[in-house]
């Protein structure tokens, strides 16, 4: 199926009040304890690109108190309900919300301890200059999750998907899931992406029956 894309950025306040409305309490936990997982430190700079409403780092900083979180998104209405959660967890020295393009990235070579992005490569018309900015970013050795959605191969398989949330979510959020779908990459084209920019001792698996991910742990033992 062809790669249909969707707008880069979400930027409506009631785009952001929908988004943060559906309930991924669930997935953002296990996102950020598979995070965690990666870099066994006990302190940490970490980019989480794409944030969004701010839920995956506010789970990170309450587990893990010693480390530094910047977290970035394009959308400013995301980031303001962001800052409420962040104000609501009392973690505002501990998460810094920056609005920031992920695709170009005013931070220093090499700076960061940790990548994290879930579920914003679909947004992008081309990917290939956030890979980029990721690869210049992160330490050699440093660690790294990327979890996006995975587009299904033919219309079948992406009904069953979109039919397989329930009706827990309305038609106009079963819509954007679809919509979501179609932007999607496939796990060609992520391996694609991750030869071509030159990340090394990366993992790239299909993770779910609709998520790809990147993942490497940190290894500063050298």
């Amino acid at each position: 199926m062809e790669r249909v894309l969707e707008p880069e950025v979400m930027d409506t306040w009631q785009e952001a009040i929908d988004y943060d409305a559906m309930d991924f309490t669930e997935v953002n936990t296990a996102f950020a304890k598979e995070a965690i997982a990666l870099c066994a430190m006990e302190e940490c700079l970490v980019l989480d690109a794409g944030t969004g409403t701010g839920r995956i780092p506010a789970l990170i900083g309450q587990m893990r108190p010693q480390w530094q979180l910047i977290a970035i998104d394009l959308a400013h209405n995301m980031l303001q309900i962001a800052a409420q959660h962040i104000q609501q967890t009392g973690l505002q020295q501990q998460i810094s919300l920056e609005l920031v393009d992920a695709k170009q990235l005013p931070y220093a070579n090499g700076m960061f301890d940790l990548v994290i992005s879930n579920s914003l490569v679909h947004h992008l018309p081309d990917p290939l200059p956030f890979f980029q900015e990721i690869k210049r970013v992160i330490k050699p050795n440093g660690g790294l999750l990327i979890r996006d959605l995975l587009r299904p191969a033919d219309e079948i398989t992406m009904n069953a998907l979109v039919s397989s949330i329930g009706n827990e979510y309305d038609p106009h959020q079963q819509k954007l899931f679809r919509d979501s779908l179609h932007a999607a990459l496939t796990l060609d084209e992520v391996n694609q992406l991750v030869t071509s920019v030159g990340l090394v001792g990366v993992k790239v698996y299909q993770s779910s029956d609709r998520h790809w991910t990147i993942e490497r742990s940190c290894d500063f033992s050298t």
